[in-house]
C-alpha cells in the first residue's frame, strides 16, 4: 500500500508499509456441548443405575460364597439382574456415541494428558461392556461356562474395572471444571443404605426350608398330616406347571406323564371308585368331607391344597385339578419332612419362581428360560432339596396309618409301610437278615425305583462315572401294570394307548428282573391222617424221586424274594392279586391243579383255594375288604407277604392216579395281577363298562418232570437253575422257620427248618456252613433251646468264611440276655448289642465308604433297651447305678423312636423305664375328665412360669392326673388324641433331658411314663377284636379259613375236569 504522506527516501523512493487486517478469532467450542451433555447425563444415569444394581448383585454373590449353607439369591435378585443387564444393553449405544463424539470435539486440545486419560477411560468402559456381554449366557449361543477360569477372569474384570474407571475419570477431569463430588456421595449413601437393607432382608428370607408349617393350618388339611408353609391354601395354577418343566426337562416330563404318580388322583379309575366311596361315607356319616382328606394329601394334592377338595360339589370328573395327579411342582415344592409317620407328613409351599414364569408372552418366557439356565442356583434350591434323595422323603406317602377320624375305631391302625420295612431289610439298615448283598446297602428307594437312564436332559450328568450323561428315571418302575390298561379304555387318555402299553411292558420287565424265584424243591409222603410225613422229604434235583401210582404226596414249593428291599408285595396288599399257579400233568392229562383262572384267555377270578402272597383284610362285621374301602379296615385274617431276602414254603397235596400212563410233569408260576378281580367288578359296574383284560405277569416259574414207577422209570436228567445249590436248602429252611408268621401264634414248621439248616452244615461248599449254624441258632432261640443255640453260634465262629460279625453279635446278645443270671451276663449282652448300633463300628468297604449301617435297626435298639432295663433291676432301688442303667435304656428306646415314632416295643420299654425313674414323684391329681385342649393347656403351664421347684412338681402332678383321665377316654373322631400325644411326648422328653432339678425331673418322668403307656395302647393291635372278627369270617369262608392256618396244605383235585 502506498501512502503519499510518508517521506521519500534518498533517490526519490518512498517507503511503503504493508498492514494486515487482524484475523477474526474462531468461536470457543466446549468439549461437551449442550447436545453432548444430554448424552453425558444419560451415561451418568446409566452408570448410577448399573453401579447400584451391580453392587447389590456383587453383595449377594459374596454372601453366597461366605455362607454356602444359605442361598441368598431370591426372585428379587433376578429382577435386579434383569435391570442390570437391561441397563447395560440399553446404555451401550449412548456410551459409545458419547465417547466417540467427545473424543472428536476434544482431539486437538492442548491438554494431551486429559485426552489420553479420556481414551483410557473410554477403553476401560468398552472392557466393562465387553465383559458384561461375555458374561451373558444365552441358550444355543457361545458361552463362558460357569465355574471355568475364563469366566472367572472375565467376571473379575467386569467387577474391578468399573472401580478403576472412577480413578481414570478423576485424572481425565483434572484440567476441567471441579468435580461435584456431592452427587457421588448422595448416590453412594443411598446405594449403601438400600443395598445394605436388601442384603439384610435376605437373611430373613420368608422362604424358609426345613421348617414345619404352622399348626393353625392343620384345620384345612387334617386328618392328612400335610401342612402348607404359611398355613393357607396354594393357588392351583402354581401347582400345575408340568408343561413349564418340560421346556428344560423333556425326558423327565415324558417319564412322569407315563408314571403312576401322574395318575394318582381322580384320573385313576381304580382310585376314583375308592375315593368316591370314602367321600360318600364321610358325608353321610359325619356331615362333612374331612375324613376323606386322609387320602388327598398323597393322592389329590392339587385340589387339596387349592381348597377345592372339601367342596361336596367339586366336579371330580371334569375339573382340571382332578386330572393333575402328583405334579412335578407338588413333589419338588415340599420344603420339610415333618416326621416319618407317613400320611403326607410334609410341609409344602407355593414355590418362588424366576420372573415371568407365569407369563404367556413368548418373549418374556424366553427371558425366564434364559435366567434359569444362566443362574440355576435358586431353581435348584427351590425344587431339589437334600431330602429328596432320601428314603424319608418316600416315607411321606409310602407309609400309612388309618386314624380314628377315618375309621371311627382306633386312634391308630397300621396300613402299608414300605419305609420301616426297607430300613429293617438287609439292603437298608437291618442287622438280622438271612442274606446280605455283597455290594452293601442301598442308599435309598431311588436306587431301585429311579434307575439312571442315558439322557440329553438339561439336568443330566455323569452320575455313575461311566462317561455318559444320565438322569434319574421319573417313571418310577414298580408293579402297577393294571392302571395303564385301565387308561387305554378312558376316552380322555385313549389316544396315548401305545404309550400305555410301553408303560405296562416297563413295569412287567422290572417285576421279572431277578426280583423273585420259585423252586419245586421236594416231595413228601402223606400220612394216613392226611398230614405231611416230614421224614420222607425227597429233594427234587439233581436226583428225581420216583412216584408211585395211587399214592398221595405233598409237593414242596419255595418262593424266595431276591432284589427287593421291602416285603413282597407291600403297598395295596389287600387288592394286589399275587398267587401261585400249580399244575401237575401226566402226558396230556391234568392230574392236579391249583390257582387256575375261572375264565378263558387269562380272564376271570383266581381260584379261591390258591396260595396268595398278600393280605386278606376284613372289616369289623367279618366281611372282606374287597372295594379298597379304607374307612372299613379292621383287621387282617392273614398276612402272607414275603419278607425281603427270605423264603416262603407252599405245600400242595397231590394224588398220583393209579392209571397214569406217562411221567408226571410239575409246573409252578408266581403270577401277578395288579387289581383283584372282584374289585374290578365293582369299579366297572360303577363305570358301566365291561371289565378289561388286565395284564398278568408271570414273575417267575419252575418245571420238573418226575418218573413214575412201573410207567416211566426213566426221565431226562434235570438240574435246578438255582446256584449255589445250597441256597435251595437254606431258602426252604427259612420258609419253614417263618411259616405262619407274623399273625399266627403257631410259629412255623421248626422241626423241618432244623433239618434243612443242619443239612447245610454238612454241605461240600464251605460258604454254606455258617448259614446252617447261624440259622440253626435262630430255630433254637425260637424254641427256647438256648444252650444248643449257643453251641451253634460257637460252631459258626469256626467256619471259613465266617459269618458277619453283626449276626453273631445279635444272636449271641439275645441268647446271653435270655440266659443271664448275673450282672456280668447282662453287661456282656448289652455290649454286644451296643456294638451293632454304634456308628463307629459300621462295616466299611476297603476304600473307607460305609458298606452297612445298623445304627437304625429299631429291633436291635429295642433289645438293647430291654437288656439295660433288665440290668437296672439288679441294682438297689433308687440307687444312682439303677438310674444310670435306666437312662441308658431310655437312650436306646428313644433312638428307636427317632427312627420309628410308632414303635410299639420302644413305647412299652419307655413306659417301664420312666415309671421307675418317676418313683417318688407327687401322686397325680385326681381329674375326672380331660380333653386334648386341657392337656395342652396344662402342658404349657407345667413347662413355663414359676421357677419354684415345688410349684412345678404340683403342676406336673396336675398334668399327670389329666393325662390319666384323658388316656381312659374312648377314641373320638371329633377329638383325635394322636396329635396331642405326639406334642406332649416331644416337649416333655426335651424338658426331662434338660432339667437340672432332680425333683422336677422325677415328676417329668412320671408324666412321660403315663404318656408312653397310652402310646403303647394306641399303637397296639386290638387282638380281642381280631379274634372275634376272624372267627366270624372263617366260619363262612372255607378257603380263607384253610389259608389262615399256620401250615396250609393246598388241594389240587378241586379244579380237575
Amino acid at each position: 500500500m502506498h501512502d503519499p504522506s510518508l517521506p521519500e527516501t534518498r533517490g526519490g523512493m518512498r517507503i511503503t508499509i504493508q498492514r494486515r487486517t487482524p484475523a477474526v478469532p474462531k468461536p470457543y467450542v466446549p468439549a461437551i456441548g449442550p447436545s453432548l451433555r444430554v448424552l453425558l447425563y444419560a451415561v451418568f444415569g446409566g452408570f448410577a443405575l448399573l453401579g447400584a444394581t451391580g453392587i447389590y448383585l456383587l453383595v449377594i454373590s459374596l454372601l453366597n460364597r461366605l455362607f454356602p449353607q444359605h442361598l441368598f439369591t431370591n426372585p428379587f435378585t433376578f429382577w435386579m439382574l434383569i435391570l442390570h443387564v437391561g441397563f447395560g444393553i440399553l446404555g451401550t449405544i449412548p456410551f459409545v456415541l458419547f465417547g466417540v463424539w467427545h473424543w472428536w470435539t476434544a482431539r486437538k486440545r492442548e491438554n494431551r494428558a486429559a485426552i489420553r486419560w479420556g481414551l483410557v477411560l473410554l477403553g476401560s468402559g468398552l472392557v466393562v461392556m465387553g465383559t458384561g456381554f461375555a458374561l451373558i449366557q444365552i441358550d444355543q449361543l457361545p458361552q463362558l461356562p460357569t465355574g471355568t477360569w475364563s469366566r472367572t477372569v472375565v467376571y473379575l474384570l467386569h467387577v474391578l474395572v468399573p472401580v478403576v474407571c472412577v480413578l481414570f475419570y478423576v485424572y481425565h477431569r483434572k484440567a476441567g471444571p471441579r468435580i461435584r463430588w456431592q452427587y457421588g456421595k448422595y448416590w453412594g449413601g443411598v446405594t449403601a443404605v438400600v443395598v445394605g437393607g436388601m442384603a439384610a432382608a435376605h437373611f430373613v428370607d420368608p422362604q424358609q426350608f426345613g421348617k414345619e408349617g404352622p399348626a393353625e393350618g392343620m384345620q384345612y388339611f387334617f386328618p392328612s398330616e400335610a401342612r402348607t408353609a404359611d398355613g393357607n391354601f396354594i393357588p392351583a395354577h402354581a401347582l400345575m406347571m408340568d408343561e413349564y418343566c418340560a421346556r428344560c426337562h423333556q425326558d423327565v416330563y415324558n417319564d412322569h406323564f407315563h408314571s403312576a404318580h401322574k395318575f394318582s388322583s381322580f384320573n385313576n379309575p381304580a382310585y376314583l371308585f375308592s375315593v368316591q366311596e370314602t367321600r360318600r361315607v364321610a358325608m353321610e356319616r359325619d356331615g362333612r368331607m374331612n375324613a376323606s382328606r386322609w387320602c388327598a394329601g398323597c393322592h389329590d394334592p392339587v385340589p387339596f391344597f387349592s381348597g377345592k377338595f372339601d367342596d361336596p360339589n367339586y366336579d371330580i370328573f371334569n375339573d382340571p385339578t382332578a386330572h393333575a395327579g402328583i405334579t412335578c411342582v407338588v413333589c419338588h415344592s415340599i420344603t420339610h419332612i415333618n416326621a416319618t409317620i407317613g400320611n403326607a407328613a410334609y410341609t409344602i409351599e407355593e414355590a418362588k419362581h424366576y420372573p415371568f414364569a407365569f407369563s404367556e408372552n413368548s418373549a418374556l418366557q424366553w427371558i425366564n428360560n434364559q435366567l434359569i439356565k444362566a443362574k440355576p442356583e435358586l431353581h435348584k434350591k427351590t425344587f431339589l432339596k437334600p431330602f429328596h434323595k432320601t428314603a424319608e422323603f418316600c416315607s411321606l406317602c409310602h407309609k400309612v396309618h388309618l386314624p380314628v377320624e377315618l375309621n371311627h375305631y382306633k386312634d391308630f391302625l397300621r396300613g402299608q409301610n414300605h419305609y420301616d420295612t426297607f430300613l429293617l431289610s438287609s439292603v437298608g439298615h437291618g442287622a438280622r437278615s438271612f442274606y446280605y448283598p455283597p455290594t452293601g446297602r442301598k442308599e435309598n428307594c431311588a436306587a431301585c425305583h429311579m434307575p439312571l437312564e442315558p439322557s440329553a436332559d438339561f439336568a443330566a450328568k455323569d452320575f455313575d462315572g461311566s462317561g455318559v450323561r444320565k438322569r434319574h428315571s421319573h417313571f418310577f418302575p414298580a408293579a402297577n401294570t393294571g392302571l395303564f390298561e385301565l387308561l387305554k379304555h378312558e376316552p380322555r387318555y385313549a389316544p396315548y394307548s401305545d404309550r400305555w402299553q410301553e408303560a405296562i411292558d416297563k413295569h412287567a420287565a422290572f417285576l421279572r428282573d431277578d426280583k423273585l424265584r420259585i423252586d419245586i424243591f421236594g416231595i413228601k409222603h402223606m400220612t394216613g391222617n392226611g398230614q405231611m410225613d416230614d421224614d420222607s422229604l425227597a429233594v427234587i434235583r439233581p436226583t428225581l424221586p420216583k412216584l408211585q401210582p395211587g399214592k398221595h404226596y405233598v409237593v414242596e414249593v419255595v418262593i424266595r424274594t431276591l432284589n427287593i428291599g421291602h416285603p413282597f408285595t407291600q403297598g395295596t396288599a389287600d387288592s394286589n392279586e399275587v398267587w401261585v399257579d400249580f399244575e401237575a400233568r401226566s402226558g396230556s392229562r391234568i392230574i392236579g391243579r391249583n390257582g387256575a383262572l375261572s375264565g378263558p384267555d387269562e380272564r376271570g377270578e383266581v381260584d379261591p383255594w390258591a396260595h396268595y402272597c398278600n393280605v386278606h383284610m376284613l372289616d369289623r362285621h367279618g366281611n372282606r375288604i374287597d372295594r379298597r374301602n379304607p374307612q372299613d379296615i379292621f383287621t387282617p385274617l392273614y398276612d402272607k407277604q414275603i419278607p425281603p431276602g427270605a423264603g416262603q414254603v407252599v405245600h400242595y397235596r397231590l394224588q398220583v392216579p393209579p392209571d397214569v400212563t406217562a411221567p408226571v410233569e410239575l409246573r409252578v408260576r408266581l403270577r401277578y395281577r395288579k387289581f383283584d378281580y372282584k374289585y374290578m367288578e365293582y369299579v366297572h359296574k360303577d363305570l358301566g363298562r365291561p371289565i378289561p383284560k388286565l395284564p398278568i405277569v408271570d414273575l417267575c416259574s419252575d418245571r420238573v418232570v418226575l418218573p413214575v414207577a412201573g410207567v416211566a422209570e426213566e426221565v431226562p436228567a434235570q438240574e435246578s437253575p438255582i446256584q449255589p445249590a445250597w441256597q435251595r436248602w437254606n431258602d426252604y429252611g427259612i420258609g419253614c422257620l417263618l411259616e405262619g408268621m407274623p399273625l399266627n401264634p403257631k410259629r412255623g414248621n421248626l422241626r423241618q427248618a432244623e433239618a434243612a439248616f443242619r443239612k447245610l452244615t454238612e454241605w461240600d461248599q464251605a460258604e454254606a456252613h455258617w448259614h446252617g449254624y447261624v440259622n440253626l441258632a435262630r430255630v433254637y432261640i425260637e424254641q427256647g433251646r438256648l444252650e444248643e443255640a449257643a453251641r451253634s453260634l460257637n460252631a459258626a465262629r469256626q467256619c471259613q468264611p465266617p459269618p458277619p460279625w453283626w449276626l453273631l453279635a445279635w444272636l449271641q446278645g439275645v441268647i446271653t440276655a435270655q440266659q443271664a443270671t448275673s450282672r456280668e451276663d447282662l453287661d456282656a449282652a448289652a455290649a454286644l448289642l451296643e456294638r451293632i448300633v454304634d456308628p463307629a463300628h459300621r462295616p466299611r468297604h476297603e476304600d473307607g465308604r460305609i458298606k452297612f449301617d445298623f445304627t437304625r435297626d429299631v429291633v436291635v435298639l429295642d433289645e438293647l433297651g430291654r437288656t439295660l432295663f433288665k440290668r437296672s433291676t439288679l441294682e438297689a432301688s433308687g440307687s444312682e447305678a439303677e438310674r444310670q442303667y435306666l437312662l441308658r435304656a431310655v437312650q436306646a428306646f428313644e433312638r428307636a423312636l427317632v427312627v420309628d415314632s410308632e414303635d410299639l416295643d420302644a413305647h412299652y420299654g419307655l413306659y417301664q423305664c420312666y415309671d421307675r425313674l418317676g418313683a417318688g414323684a407327687p401322686s397325680p391329681a385326681h381329674v375326672a375328665e380331660a380333653q386334648s385342649s386341657d392337656i395342652e393347656a396344662l402342658l404349657n403351664q407345667a413347662l413355663s412360669g414359676s421357677p419354684n421347684g415345688s410349684d412345678r412338681r404340683q403342676r406336673l402332678a396336675q398334668l399327670q392326673g389329666a393325662v390319666i383321665a384323658w388316656g381312659q377316654r374312648p377314641p373320638d373322631p371329633r377329638a383325635p388324641r394322636l396329635p396331642t400325644l405326639r406334642l406332649a411326648l416331644e416337649r416333655l422328653r426335651t424338658a426331662y433331658h434338660a432339667e437340672k432339678d432332680p425333683g422336677v425331673q422325677t415328676s417329668l418322668a412320671a408324666v412321660l411314663s403315663e404318656l408312653h403307656r397310652i402310646a403303647h395302647g394306641m399303637y397296639k393291635p386290638d387282638e380281642l377284636a381280631r379274634a372275634a372278627t376272624t372267627r366270624k369270617y372263617r366260619e363262612k369262608n372255607p378257603a380263607a379259613n384253610a389259608a389262615a392256618e399256620a401250615i396250609v396244605i393246598y388241594p389240587t383235585a378241586h379244579q380237575l375236569p
